[in-house]
């Protein structure tokens, strides 16, 4: 029998930069052809919902779609809303096809969906499309999709993942975040040159030029040098490499963003701090010292880092190869391994804590840092068992009344503050890695100790999203019960609690997840603490404190 669907539905809109409303009455689109309209189960609510709140339009993602689809598809697409077009955010989603076009090759109504959110091949004029952004999200009873925006077209794959198994609507919500964190630990970093890429090489005088035919990649040499050397046999040494090579003038005239690699051999602060914007997205900087130290701190662009993708290494020695076996494959947590999770009791946080604990890693130890106890105590709750359950020894502490003076060979930082990298660096053993989660504004720079760093061998490195690999990943761990994301939960909603969800994130009053059920529309921010109190059937369905499928089940049979 086929389903009516309503002509109006409870959404929450984003009108303007920092200006969220309810909307009892936003249309329920209807699908076209190549379109799907999916009922949202559930939508978890994240600290990125800020960025868009804050930028509205001038958040890279509100922008409008530059390449990689049509206008002309765009102009169908009704949920398409760039620029200062009202939005509906929300992109940690989980819904059923209600209904969709008789020209959608992927999908079919009954459907149950995991959405994936990041349309990298849709480009905007400095990022890429998003579910959630400029197309709109999941804060709403029913969103439409059209599969021309959300099949790769390299791949053919759609952007919405099925969900065979029975599960709790927050658990296959949650996905989409933990996806976010299981790829900041298994995406692959490149170890070569790039081949086929554009080589910037600087040289101080008295360096040799070693190493370089030794970095290159094993499927080819760069496409081009770009060369600024302080002596004639230093050229020389570059045109034996076999690729063409153009010769500089001066570092500051050469174009920001520009090149895949960057070598210096060198020492100079100053050229280390123009070579920073010379690098592009994806680009590595060597810096070959030679045997000599900077002797002061270089502004390094730690928030590309993260949104951009950068990475920065370095070799006490001569030789640049020698810097280049220091990049670890994965950021995965390595044997024996001591980690610190910097903002650790946040939402992302606690989900890092977790996930470094289950990861099955022999002989590692964590410790986690919050300056909020209760939030502490919340994470000590869940995370505790577990260690103790795996062997994994765990300290939970409140840096302010417990300070730490121990040094670590693992970081992984929550919070968007650059100092904290520096600190890392400055607490780093040998060979530590530097995971930069949270994403520091592509524009700030730091001041880091890089001697230290590369005498320690240090590896910063940070990822931004996730991709659809990553999601499978943690959705195939839900479904076998490797992994409960629904451990992450801390409060629930209907619509009507929603925006009060958003300001909770804001000002972090709650240490773990928010999950909203839109299908609840009265129903206001309720943390999972007080569930038994108002609705103490449903407090009984948890599990010690945890959220589970019963508990979900019976709060959608009695809340309205």
């Amino acid at each position: 029998m086929e389903q009516t669907l309503p002509q109006k539905q409870y959404a929450i809109q984003l009108v303007g930069p920092d200006e969220l409303k309810l909307n009892s009455e936003k249309d329920v689109y209807q699908p076209g052809p190549h379109q799907i309209l999916a009922k949202v189960e559930a939508v978890g609510l994240c600290f990125s919902d800020l960025k868009l709140l804050k930028q509205f339009d001038l958040h890279a993602r509100k922008s409008e779609v530059l390449s990689g689809a049509e206008a002309s598809v765009l102009s169908e697409v009704p949920s398409y809303k760039p620029n200062t077009e009202p939005t509906v955010p929300g992109h940690e989603a989980y819904g059923v096809i209600v209904a969709v076009g008789d020209k959608v090759r992927h999908h079919h109504a009954g459907q149950k969906v995991l959405i994936q959110t990041d349309y990298r091949w849709l480009k905007t004029a400095a990022s890429n499309a998003a579910f959630g952004y400029n197309f709109e999200g999941a804060l709403q009873e029913y969103v439409l999709m059209d599969e021309r925006v959300i099949v790769d077209p390299n791949s053919d794959e759609s952007f919405l993942i099925p969900v065979e198994k029975d599960l709790s609507a927050s658990a296959i919500a949650l996905v989409e975040p933990w996806a976010c964190v299981e790829s900041s630990y298994v995406t692959e970093e490149r170890n070569a040159i790039l081949a086929g890429g554009k080589l910037l090489v600087v040289t101080d005088a008295g360096h040799a030029v070693e190493g370089l035919a030794a970095s290159f990649a094993t499927g080819g040499k760069p496409a081009a040098i770009v060369a600024l050397c302080a002596d004639a046999a230093q050229k020389e040494g570059l045109n034996a490499l076999g690729v063409t090579v153009t010769t500089a003038q001066t570092v500051d005239a050469l174009p920001n963003e520009g090149f895949d690699d960057i070598v210096y051999f060198g020492r100079q602060k100053a050229t280390i701090e123009v070579l920073n914007d010379k690098l592009a997205a994806r680009g590595i900087i060597n810096i070959v010292l030679g045997g000599q130290t900077i002797g002061q701190d270089v502004s390094v662009g730690v928030g590309r880092t993260h949104y951009g993708l950068t990475r920065w290494i370095g070799t006490p020695g001569s030789n640049a190869a020698d810097s280049y076996e220091n990049i670890p494959a994965t950021g995965e947590l390595r044997s024996g391994d001591t980690a610190l999770v910097v903002g650790a009791a946040g939402p992302m946080g606690q989900m890092h804590v977790i996930r470094l604990i289950c990861s099955g890693v022999d002989g590692i130890s964590i410790v986690g840092t919050d300056f909020d106890d209760e939030r502490l105590a919340s994470l000590n709750a869940k995370a505790a068992p577990l260690a103790e359950d795996r062997g994994v020894k765990l300290s939970l502490v409140n840096p302010k009344t417990n300070p730490i003076n121990e040094k670590f060979s693992y970081f992984a930082i929550m919070a968007p503050v650059g100092p904290l990298v520096a600190q890392a660096v400055k607490d780093s053993t040998d060979g530590a890695i530097i995971n930069i989660f949270a994403g520091i504004p592509a524009t700030v720079k730091q001041d880091l100790d890089l001697d230290t760093y590369i005498a320690n061998r240090c590896f910063m490195f940070g990822t931004s999203g996730s991709r659809l690999s990553d999601m499978k990943i943690v959705l195939n761990k839900v479904v076998s019960g490797q992994l409960d994301t629904n451990c992450s939960v801390d409060a629930v909603c209907g619509m009507a609690g929603a925006i009060d969800g958003i300001r909770a994130v804001e000002n972090r009053t709650l240490a773990g997840k928010i999950i909203v059920y839109p299908q609840l529309k009265e129903l206001p921010l309720t943390p999972l603490e007080k569930l038994a109190k108002q609705f103490p059937a449903v407090a009984e369905k948890m599990d010690n404190g945890i959220w589970t499928q019963a508990a979900e089940a019976q709060l959608l049979s009695i809340a309205h």
